[in-house]
């Protein structure tokens, strides 16, 4: 069943810089799709014109069956909860434990004075610690965040959109801070969070190798463009230097590297 369909999306910047250029696609309930392309393709402004972080000059999205472009601030609200986000310089708040932190990710469902209060009902912070659990961070429930390692935080940030009960996930960039382990580590969570919860996945990502080895299908863009839209065994040399110009060779030899092994 297709969760999210993108149509003629196109974000200008001052009526000039063009940062999308009429994007259409479509992603299908637990697809895990990577959105590759250099720095400056409009990979994060497309991700956030989804729900509406910005605002697309034109086009239209609908997720779930709603036009998300026609929603008013209190509706929209809601359909966020659906959409969990994870960020690349993890938005948590430092001075707060872990587990403060995830239940955050409940405040979409509650009245602004609950949130303020910190309101939680025990099955949230059972939910909390469930997630907390399956990520490996049982150990760091009451710690700081700031105490956390890089990996850490982004599990954070993972088990804060989680906690939402999202129907899809949308990631920006979410490895690009850390080290290769830490990155593996990420990865492989988001990809069993697709499998076996049901959890559709939709993430930028600057390395080729990984999107071709965690997803089912890669969305390729450049210039605000979409240029490849397949599977990954489809994502030719040709294709990537399409996608990515002249930085595409260095990517293509770390391909050969990924395929060879």
């Amino acid at each position: 069943m297709k969760l999210l369909e993108v149509k003629n999306l196109t974000k200008q910047y001052n009526g000039e810089t063009v940062a999308l250029s009429d994007v259409n696609f479509s992603v299908q309930e637990g697809e895990f799709v990577s959105i590759i392309g250099p720095s400056g393709a409009g990979k994060s402004t497309l991700l956030r014109s989804i729900n509406r972080m910005i605002e697309a000059t034109s086009g239209e999205v609908t997720f779930d069956g709603v036009k998300v472009f026609d929603l008013k601030k209190k509706e929209l609200r809601n359909l966020r909860t659906k959409i969990g986000m994870i960020f690349q310089h993890y938005n948590l708040v430092d001075r707060l434990s872990v587990i403060e932190n995830v239940l955050h990710g409940r405040l979409g469902y509650k009245s602004t004075l609950s949130g303020v209060l910190g309101n939680y009902t025990e099955e949230e912070k059972s939910q909390a610690f469930k997630i907390l659990n399956i990520l490996g961070l049982d150990e760091q429930v009451y710690k700081r965040c700031d105490q956390l390692s890089g990996g850490q935080k982004q599990r954070v940030g993972i088990a804060r959109a989680l906690i939402q009960n999202p129907k899809m996930i949308l990631c920006d960039e979410p490895i690009a801070s850390l080290d290769p382990n830490a990155s593996k580590v990420i990865m492989d969570h988001l990809r069993n969070i697709s499998k076996e919860m049901g959890i559709t996945i939709l993430i930028n990502l600057h390395q080729v190798n990984v999107a071709l080895k965690y997803s089912d299908r890669v969305i390729g863009v450049n210039h605000g463009e979409v240029v490849f839209d397949g599977k990954p065994e489809e994502l030719t040399p040709e294709k990537i230097h399409e996608i990515y110009g002249s930085d595409a060779g260095d990517l293509i030899i770390d391909l050969g590297g990924e395929h060879a092994g």
